[in-house]
């Protein structure tokens, strides 16, 4: 197990650019095994989650070849359906939540599919149902084994149909888009999620040979294919990136730009930072953040306490959530955090308040953050990070804290951000690597 020593204090300086996107990469990943064609992938981000699933396809059969530190080559024409049997499938596949996503190409593809009960991020309930409810109306048939976590799916054969999703989830949209572009008939998805990753899987599956309408909204129609061909395929920058990069700015007092970062698609990340007093400005496809001493959480026009909250896209994404909220204690005024869609990422604030953040917990799903901004003198600390998310924001209280800090279990930091410690070192932080 790896740890970070960060010594706070240092501004950073210069220029970033952010890794490809992680949640597009593991869907665009997943829809090689659509087609025995092969399909290149450039901008892939060399994090640990994107590379395990790389690793899970490899031994699936699929022939991964690395054109580059970014690009890769695969092709999917030799399957190996009896490895999807093994402990080592079943050991693999369940470490990695984004395996899901393999359901939909394999079940479209070969009629037969088996997945663990996936792993990731322990940020509370994350059910599948949108995923196996959705792939049930297209004629798969779904059983659980209890003892083994095991999900068995078969189907004789796939067909189209109307289906409005219980809930907008991206994996379960993408799950069902890759379902059903081999399906027999016409498939209409309404409520589907619409977030830029759904928008790239859509286009990528255009280009080999799918016909779906509608990307972009809510309602998709997709028309059944025989078979689908190769293409080549380029990853959105991480918004997800882009948003911790501007917290870090902020929190920091630093002055950078972050370079490429597909302005258009961030949607209201920028404006929803610029609620807390942050200035940036977008230059061309980059963002400037200047040096700012303090920044000012704004009120509602009817002078009501701001509030940040996730929703659905084109809403806030909750990734960001955790950024915000650590962003926020060194704000001038008061904001209420509303993650709504998981119950346990909030729980890393116990952390922040040893450190000297004021926040209230209200629920596992608010908490209040009365900034105190130059006031704010956080307290170096020892920690763990518990998720992606939570990690990255302990990582910039610890860059703005006074004194050295200690984070643990800084594996899942990896899972999602590509040599994080060596890109922002380059900006002036101080963060060493301890095994």
């Amino acid at each position: 197990m790896s740890s970070f020593k960060i010594e706070g204090g240092h501004k950073l300086s210069g220029t970033i650019v952010p890794q490809g996107a992680k949640n597009e990469a593991l869907q665009v990943i997943c829809a090689v095994l659509l087609t025995n064609k092969p399909v290149t992938i450039h901008n892939i981000p060399a994090i640990l989650d994107v590379l395990n699933l790389i690793k899970l396809l490899e031994r699936m059969g699929v022939k991964v070849e690395k054109l580059s530190d970014e690009s890769y080559r695969f092709t999917a024409n030799n399957i190996q359906l009896d490895y999807l049997q093994t402990e080592d499938f079943f050991k693999q596949s369940a470490s990695l939540r984004g395996s899901v996503m393999i359901v939909g190409p394999l079940i479209t593809r070969f009629g037969k599919a088996v997945i663990p009960k996936p792993g990731g991020d322990k940020i509370g309930r994350r059910r599948l149902d949108t995923h196996f409810l959705g792939i049930q109306k297209l004629g798969a048939e779904f059983s659980f084994d209890a003892d083994k976590k095991l999900y068995q799916i078969k189907a004789k054969k796939l067909k189209g149909c109307y289906m409005l999703l219980d809930e907008a989830s991206v994996t379960g949209t993408a799950n069902i888009i890759m379902t059903a572009v081999l399906a027999e008939g016409t498939t209409t998805i309404y409520n589907a999620a619409c977030e830029p990753y759904i928008q790239q899987l859509c286009k990528m599956l255009n280009r080999m040979g799918a016909k779906i309408s509608g990307v972009g909204s809510n309602l998709l129609t997709i028309k059944g294919v025989q078979s689908l061909k190769g293409c080549e395929h380029t990853l959105l920058p991480d918004m997800i990136e882009v948003g911790s990069f501007i917290g870090m700015a902020a929190m920091t007092g630093s002055e950078i730009t972050i370079k490429d970062v597909a302005y258009n698609e961030l949607g209201i990340i920028p404006n929803s930072f610029r609620r807390l007093g942050i200035i940036l400005e977008q230059r061309g496809d980059d963002i400037f953040i200047p040096k700012q001493e303090s920044y000012s959480i704004e009120s509602f026009i009817d002078g009501s306490i701001m509030t940040i909250a996730d929703a659905p896209w084109p809403g806030l994404t909750p990734d960001l959530l955790s950024v915000f909220l650590v962003v926020a204690a060194k704000a001038k005024g008061s904001v209420l955090i509303h993650q709504k869609m998981f119950e346990s990422r909030l729980f890393f604030v116990d952390k922040l308040i040893d450190m000297g953040a004021q926040i209230i917990l209200c629920d596992p799903h608010r908490a209040t953050v009365i900034g105190l901004g130059e006031n704010l003198h956080l307290r170096a600390a020892k920690m763990s990070s518990p998720d992606i998310r939570a990690g990255i924001a302990l990582l910039i209280a610890a860059m703005s804290a006074d004194g050295t800090s200690i984070i643990h279990n800084i594996e899942q930091i990896d899972r999602g951000y590509q040599n994080i410690d060596k890109r922002l070192n380059a900006l002036g932080a101080k963060i060493e690597r301890i095994d």
